[in-house]
C-alpha cells in the first residue's frame, strides 16, 4: 500500500495499492496488515469473497446490522466501476453524504471503509471482478440496505441492472439506522 487519502467521510479512505510490472504482467499487494494498523484501522480480515458482473449492473447500498457489522476493504481486480459509500453513522457530521471513487483494475486502487458505511457500486465494463475483505463474517440475517435512489447520488447509469432484493431496502428517510458515530 503506497499511498491513502481520506475521503470527505471520515474514515474512508481511498488506498494506491502497490504494483509493479514488466513484460510479463504486474504484481499487485492489496493487502498490507501492518500499514492498516500504522493508520489504526481494523487489520483483521475474517472473509474474502468477490463478485463479477456486466456494465450496467448497480450492487447496493449493502451493510449488516451489528454485532455482524464490519469494516469493509475492496479492489476492483479487473474491468471498471464505481464505487459509492455512504455514511449511515447516527449523529456523523457527514450523515447521508457519499463519497465516490472510480476502481479499476489498471488503477491499482482500494478502498477502506469502517462499520456504519452503506456501500455499492456501478459497473462500468463487462467482466468487472470486486473483490471484499470484511473483518466479520457475512450474516445473512443481519443484511440490510439502503435505496440506491434515496440519497441524492445521481448514478452514471441510467437503465440499472438491479436485483429485487436491492430494490425492497428501505429509503434513507426511512432508514433506523443502528450505528451511533463516535469520534
Amino acid at each position: 500500500m503506497k499511498r491513502f487519502r481520506e475521503t470527505n467521510i471520515k474514515g474512508v479512505f481511498e488506498i494506491e495499492m502497490f504494483h509493479a510490472g514488466d513484460e510479463r504482467g504486474m504484481f499487485v499487494k492489496p493487502y498490507h496488515k501492518a500499514t492498516l494498523e500504522k493508520l489504526g484501522l481494523i487489520s483483521e480480515f475474517q472473509e474474502s469473497f468477490y463478485s463479477t458482473n456486466q456494465s450496467g449492473v448497480i450492487r447496493g447500498m449493502h451493510f449488516q446490522h451489528p454485532p455482524h457489522d464490519h469494516a469493509k476493504l475492496v479492489y476492483c481486480s479487473s474491468g471498471k466501476l464505481i464505487d459509492v459509500i455512504l455514511d449511515i453513522r447516527v449523529g456523523s457530521p457527514t450523515y447521508g453524504q457519499f463519497a465516490t471513487i472510480e476502481l479499476g483494475g489498471e488503477k491499482y486502487n482500494a478502498v477502506y471503509m469502517p462499520s456504519g458505511m452503506a456501500h455499492g457500486f456501478a459497473v462500468l465494463e463487462d467482466n468487472t471482478c470486486m473483490v471484499y475483505l470484511t473483518s466479520t463474517m457475512h450474516a445473512p440475517s443481519a443484511d440490510d440496505g439502503v435505496r440506491i435512489d434515496s440519497f441524492g447520488y445521481d448514478w452514471p447509469i441510467k437503465m440499472p441492472i438491479t436485483s429485487e432484493r436491492d430494490n425492497q431496502f428501505s429509503t434513507l428517510d426511512e432508514l433506523q439506522s443502528p450505528f451511533i458515530y463516535q469520534s
